[in-house]
């Protein structure tokens, strides 16, 4: 059983090859990720599941996950206290041949006993240099609109709305709008090769 991080304790973010190279976290890794994935989703997390995953669904989605990153079409990155995994988010690549130069941010979570630490956004912002370093153009993501703490999150960190579909997310009765966010990294290199442009233009 893996015990609950003590505070005041280090968090560490490992990519999937320094997960997949210590036989233990590799061993617990599916293991924990469900036990943090299912206890978010029945606190009511919106994180695509209606009722809280199995574990057969979240063993076969991080096979998934490290096939993908190991193949280059993807990127996981984990966050420890210690031995304790208190967090984790992925990118995939999107399927389409036509799509293949871009990504999708499809799942970010932090243990609830983790919150408040920033580890979400170390999580992010480590995926989103994981996308740059892979050449990715646009990496996008979608969420609930009420999640208002992460939509925050991901703004502070560069991404912005191009789209949503009004009361698409459903939940019985009840309804939420959908919203598509990028980070587009084609605009950061425009903006560098531009005359001018570099470590600092536009700050004061």
């Amino acid at each position: 059983m893996i015990n609950e991080p003590e505070s005041g304790q280090e968090t560490v973010l490992l990519d999937a090859h320094e997960v997949l190279a210590d036989p233990g976290l590799a061993a617990e890794f599916a293991e924990s990720a469900h036990r943090i994935l299912a206890d978010l989703v029945g606190r009511g997390a919106p994180l695509g599941w209606v009722d809280p995953p199995g574990r057969e669904e979240i063993a076969g989605l991080v096979e998934r996950v490290l096939a993908a990153a190991a193949a280059g079409d993807g990127a996981l990155r984990a966050a420890y206290a210690g031995r304790t995994l208190i967090g984790l988010g992925y990118w995939l690549r999107y399927a389409r041949p036509t799509s293949r130069p871009h990504a999708d941010l499809e799942k970010l979570a932090v243990a609830g006993t983790a919150h408040r630490r920033g580890t979400g956004r170390a999580l992010t912002a480590a995926l989103i240099a994981d996308a740059r370093a892979a050449g990715i153009e646009v990496l996008t993501l979608d969420a609930r609109a009420d999640n208002a703490h992460a939509l925050r999150l991901y703004r502070s960190l560069g991404f912005r709305e191009y789209g949503r579909l009004p009361g698409f997310v459903a939940i019985g009765e009840r309804r939420w709008d959908k919203v598509f966010y990028m980070l587009d990294f084609r605009t950061e290199a425009s903006d560098a090769a531009a005359p001018g442009g570099g470590a600092g233009a536009g700050t004061e």
